[in-house]
């Protein structure tokens, strides 16, 4: 299992990543355990959604699209607005 995640960082940013053991995952955010990581200059971190999946393929697949999301269409994940989250996929079609 994997878990696909979007943290809020200090400066408002947010960083979307996966991993196969988040509790771990979020606690090398919040120390600074990767010095090259984006977050570490960015801390404190919340995390603000997740959502698991079975494989690392599911996973890497649905990291790539989050990332390419806008703010906006990010923040309708986080906040679980699917009509807007619906809306803004929509409108980026026409």
């Amino acid at each position: 299992m994997y878990a696909v995640y979007i943290l809020q960082c200090a400066d408002n940013s947010y960083y979307t990543g996966l991993t196969n053991d988040i509790e771990k995952r979020i606690w090398q955010h919040e120390t600074g355990f990767f010095p090259d990581c984006y977050t570490l200059k960015r801390r404190p971190v919340k995390l603000k959604w997740f959502t698991i999946v079975e494989s690392i393929n599911e996973a890497a697949s649905l990291e790539k699209q989050i990332k390419g999301w806008s703010r906006k269409k990010k923040e309708a994940l986080v906040n679980n607005d699917i009509t807007e989250l619906k809306r803004l996929s929509n409108a980026k079609k026409k």
